[in-house]
């Protein structure tokens, strides 16, 4: 089990790497990752549940789109936008980090 999910890890570390990359060298959002913004930041105004209202509006998954979410939030454009919701987002990121890795060491 800790293979696979060390081998998961790694590839996801990997893909991040890649499309941070790329992400990072786009000084413009899109008007989708504008879209992916606001709808983050309003999102629990929706009377839908959010996996619905993503599929509905985006028309990907939920995992999908918290994929291309956090990868979002690296990007500088992203932080000139909306720096509120990007700090906040990168913060409950490294909070959840902490706490992956504090939960691991106590195995």
């Amino acid at each position: 089990m800790d293979v696979i999910l060390a081998t998961m890890m790694s590839a996801m570390s990997e893909v991040r790497s890649t499309n941070h990359v790329a992400s990072s060298q786009r000084s413009v959002l899109s008007d989708e990752d504008f879209a992916i913004l606001d709808f983050e930041e309003n999102w629990f105004t929706s009377t839908v549940p959010r996996e619905q209202a993503i599929m509905e509006r985006f028309g990907i998954s939920a995992t999908r789109y918290y994929q291309r979410l956090n990868m979002l939030i690296d990007v500088a454009a992203a932080l000139e936008a909306k720096p509120l919701l990007v700090k906040r987002l990168r913060r409950l990121r490294s909070q959840r980090q902490a706490a992956r890795s504090a939960e691991r060491l106590r195995r």
